[in-house]
């Protein structure tokens, strides 16, 4: 599985990119076809609650599956992210 992370105007630590991986990876328990997952992170206003956003698209065999949350924190965004996308890996893989 390809991971690949975009972090939109600031450096993304490497606390949070492992953070990423270790999550993604979970992912590919639900289904083996996974082939490549693209993240992006922005921080939508700085100055408010919930600013965290974070995008996940996961290409899984002849589908593309999509989540979006926005958080206070990006690790927040990223556990209800992949929770979503557990599940519809899982619909998809009993079609």
């Amino acid at each position: 599985m390809d991971i690949k992370i975009q972090a939109i105007h600031f450096e993304a630590t490497e606390k949070l990119q492992d953070f990423i991986q270790k999550k993604i990876g979970k992912l590919a328990r639900f289904d083996s076809e996974i082939g490549k997952v693209e993240v992006s992170l922005k921080v939508v206003k700085p100055e408010s609650a919930l600013n965290k956003e974070v995008d996940i698209r996961v290409y899984v065999k002849g589908r593309t599956l999509f989540a979006s949350e926005t958080c206070d924190t990006f690790e927040e965004a990223i556990d209800k992210s992949c929770e979503i996308l557990a599940r519809q890996i899982e619909k998809h893989k009993n079609k």
